[in-house]
């Protein structure tokens, strides 16, 4: 559990540097999206292989679920990213990451997994965290079109959703390396079609364009949609959806660093709550756990006591 926990962290922080570096590159939806899926096959190709050889290919359920993911990914990418000029960074946040509430209820009704009472108590709390932290409390928020941009910005938050729900469901009891590279080339495939119906995709964005992708591929599909594959199937949907939120915290932090903004005192306390709901949540799971474990060890105790009572 603690290694799954720390690991979708890091994943949420190193997913959160794409936002700085597409902004960096200066690029189109459509050419963000298809570039750094692009350049992360080929690093995701040698540990996908290594895969195959020691647990063999997964099953065609697992792989045709992975393409389905990989379509809604690419879905998910060029909505919100659309969603930012029309109705701003700070709304379209908030809206995309509705997903802490609809993961958790796509699980509960298509898995039948429980949903805990701390999760419920806490959700209040992260909702209000995460507008804080986008700064709609702060600054008054910016868009060309904001009922296009709401929409386009719902429609990314219900394709992440079903993104994280496959991702994570296709990582149980599998091999997660090789469906998530049929994820990202399915991105790729997706990104290119549609952007090219969609304000376009630029086959040459030029070596700087290319560099801020390149680093955008390594943080985010490489290093961070790759630990999501890994460490979502060990936790619990609504733990997973909750340390997601870590995102928008390190695209604060990196913005302050990197771009030179600065957070004001809503966004910081917005970060502040959802630190706390996410340690909440984890030293919760990780006490259930514990409990579990030691009903357990007293059952297979008692078991074991009956059985030496009967010989």
């Amino acid at each position: 559990m603690d290694r799954a926990v720390w690991g979708m962290t890091t994943a949420a922080l190193a997913v959160s540097a794409s936002a700085v570096l597409i902004g960096l590159s200066g690029t189109s939806p459509g050419t963000a999206s298809f570039w750094r899926c692009l350049i992360a096959l080929p690093l995701l190709l040698p540990l996908a292989l290594r895969e195959r050889r020691r647990a063999g290919v997964p099953s065609r359920r697992a792989a045709l679920s992975a393409v389905f993911a990989g379509a809604l990914f690419a879905g998910d990418m060029l909505l919100w990213t659309q969603a930012i000029f029309e109705v701003g960074a700070g709304l379209s946040t908030v809206l995309v990451n509705l997903q802490v509430v609809l993961v958790p209820v796509l699980a509960w009704a298509v898995d039948r997994e429980p949903v805990t009472r701390a999760f419920f108590g806490c959700l209040p709390v992260v909702l209000f965290g995460v507008v804080c932290t986008a700064g709609l409390l702060d600054h008054t928020p910016a868009g060309a079109d904001p009922l296009w941009g709401t929409v386009h910005a719902l429609l990314a938050a219900l394709c992440y959703t079903g993104f994280l729900f496959l991702l994570r469901r296709g990582g149980q009891g599998a091999p997660p390396v090789q469906p998530y590279l049929l994820v990202t080339a399915s991105a790729a495939v997706v990104s290119l079609l549609a952007g090219l119906g969609w304000h376009g995709v630029d086959a040459t964005p030029g070596w700087a364009a290319v560099g801020w992708l390149a680093l955008a591929a390594g943080c985010a599909q490489v290093v961070g949609w790759l630990l999501v594959a890994v460490c979502a199937p060990k936790l619990s949907s609504q733990l997973g959806a909750v340390l997601l939120l870590l995102t928008p915290i390190g695209s604060v932090v990196l913005g302050a660093l990197v771009l030179g903004e600065h957070p004001g005192p809503w966004q910081l306390a917005g970060c502040a709550l959802i630190l706390a709901s996410a340690l909440t949540l984890a030293l919760g799971s990780r006490a259930e756990s514990a409990r579990a474990g030691r009903d357990g060890h007293r059952r297979g105790g008692r078991r074991a006591t009956d059985h030496e009572l009967r010989l």
